[in-house]
């Protein structure tokens, strides 16, 4: 019984269960550099894996996929400004130097700002990343301390090079200004969160809570065709306790690789706590139907309310699908409680 723990066992549990903040796909953006001679900043912002093309080059040499900056003379270190996809507590950090080798940043320090209207002069930026140690071609993650609910991050790099990917691993800030108002309690950016799944062979399966409809057939969840009995599923954690009032399963894209059926269950875990056990997974396929199983079709959104079970407040959900295949999107919309 597969679990994301599982397939990443060297990963820090922040990064296996948080949500990228810095995730271009959820709207974070590059706000300014000091310098993007050979690579823009913007591109260190990509949710796909880094690559390296060998004889691949542009006007101003070999081409990167990260952020890299011209070799310093000065003195100086270098550093780039993003605006994260939506305000937030952030736990930890990726900084990726994957196939920078000899052109890697070899150190960094990270500074946060709180600003909902903008950058302006007079803002203040906190440091939340010490200044660490960086090395080439890998993986680099760092725990952040902070509790503060952040909207912009400064990475600084000494003195010059490269970085190809930052993920900034977070809880989303769930805006609750207007009381009774009804969101999507399983989207990324209001917190939800995919704690496991059978299998995702196909695709990103990150995806399948973000905003938007799906651009292609990668941009979603998609398991490999199932050659043994069963079904495929996935385990969730709303983004907020609340009631479902309506569905949305979203199978743009998916023609001939669509589940033929669908199922939700969900259950009132608010005790639990932000762990991911097997015995949680286990747990999830006794939870009660919210929607029963119910036949799907190709690239369409289908939307549901008539359908759904009256649960009361759900805090997770597990999302079956018969027998295998590949759905874009998954909305749970309701009022947080």
């Amino acid at each position: 019984m597969p679990t994301i723990e599982a397939l990443n066992p060297d990963v820090p549990l922040y990064a296996r269960t948080g949500i990228n903040l810095a995730s271009a796909g959820l709207g974070a953006k590059a706000i300014s550099s000091s310098n993007e001679f050979f690579a823009p900043l913007e591109r260190m912002l990509h949710d796909a894996d880094p690559v390296f093309i060998p004889g691949k080059f542009d006007d101003h040499g070999k081409w990167m996929d990260g952020w890299e900056t011209q070799r310093r003379r000065d003195g100086g270190h270098d550093h780039g400004v993003i605006q994260l996809a939506g305000a937030g507590r952030v736990l930890g950090f990726d900084v990726d130097t994957r196939h920078f080798t000899g052109n890697y940043a070899p150190a960094c320090k990270i500074e946060a700002a709180s600003a909902p209207d903008g950058l302006t002069d007079g803002t203040m930026w906190v440091q939340i990343l010490r200044h660490s140690a960086l090395g080439a071609n890998s993986h680099h993650y760092f725990p952040c301390d902070s509790f503060e609910s952040w909207t912009h991050l400064r990475l600084h790099i000494y003195p010059d090079g490269g970085v190809a990917r930052l993920r900034v691993y977070g809880v989303p800030e769930l805006d609750e200004t207007e009381d009774g108002q009804e969101i999507d309690l399983v989207s990324a950016l209001n917190g939800g969160r995919i704690l496991a799944f059978s299998d995702a062979h196909y695709g990103d399966y990150m995806r399948l809570l973000a905003p938007g409809r799906g651009i292609n057939m990668g941009d979603g969840w998609e398991t490999r065709r199932r050659r043994e009995p069963g079904y495929d599923w996935m385990v969730l954690a709303l983004g907020a306790r609340g009631q479902i009032d309506r569905a949305v399963i979203d199978t743009a894209h998916f023609k001939g690789n669509f589940p033929d059926r669908f199922s939700l269950q969900a259950a009132d875990l608010q005790n639990f706590g932000d762990g991911l056990t097997d015995a949680l997974v286990t747990d999830a396929m006794f939870w009660e139907n919210l929607i029963p199983e119910t036949k799907l079709g190709p690239d369409a959104e289908h939307r549901y309310r008539d359908e759904i079970v009256d649960l009361g407040p759900v805090t997770h959900v597990r999302f079956n699908i018969y027998p295998d295949g590949g759905v874009s999107r998954l909305r749970l919309f309701g009022r947080p409680c």
